[in-house]
């Protein structure tokens, strides 16, 4: 029986581009591994059912939500989180910078889900329509904002990489 309760996984996988390699329970969620194993609190806890969005995260930039996910199951994946946006020295991703200026966020606590959301929805879209971003945040929920400075942040982050991704060609 006290073999059953010190069963781990080995697990490698790479976190913000850093890899890890480590034990941990078959149960544990990516979550949990996040905000105790590794300190990576920007990823926040909500629900703990997947409908908040709040424990957002990329697992090889697909958006996941990471409260459900079982961290055992992540061998070799790339899990991206919010912090994992910005570069060393701290400047913003211009997603994350775009929500600043537009002041997108009230208490913040969607932040993660909203950013990373945001992240996999301009990959595939470069200039989403109103509908289309209401779509793709559609999993997470935001208390204070009613939605609309989200949706104006999506698109003026939308218009900034368009025109980086310009500027870039010339």
């Amino acid at each position: 029986m006290e073999d059953l309760l010190e069963d781990t996984v080995f697990l490698r996988l790479r976190v913000d581009g850093q890899l890890h390699e480590l034990e941990v329970p078959p149960d544990l969620s990516l979550l949990d591994l996040l905000r105790d194993g590794l300190g990576l609190t920007g990823t926040h806890m909500g629900c703990m059912t997947g409908h908040c969005g709040a424990c957002t995260v990329l697992i090889d930039g697909r958006v996941a939500k990471s409260c459900i996910a079982p961290a055992a199951t992540l061998e070799r994946e790339a899990i991206t989180t919010i912090e994992g946006l910005a570069e060393p020295d701290g400047t913003l991703h211009p997603i994350q910078q775009t929500f600043w200026d537009e002041a997108g966020f009230q208490c913040g606590f969607c932040a993660p889900g909203m950013v990373l959301t945001t992240v996999e929805l301009l990959q595939q879209n470069d200039d989403p329509t109103d509908e289309e971003i209401r779509s793709a945040l559609n999993g997470n929920l935001c208390r204070c904002t009613g939605y609309q400075s989200l949706v104006r942040s999506v698109k003026a982050a939308a218009a900034r990489i368009r025109e980086s991704k310009t500027e870039a060609e010339d």
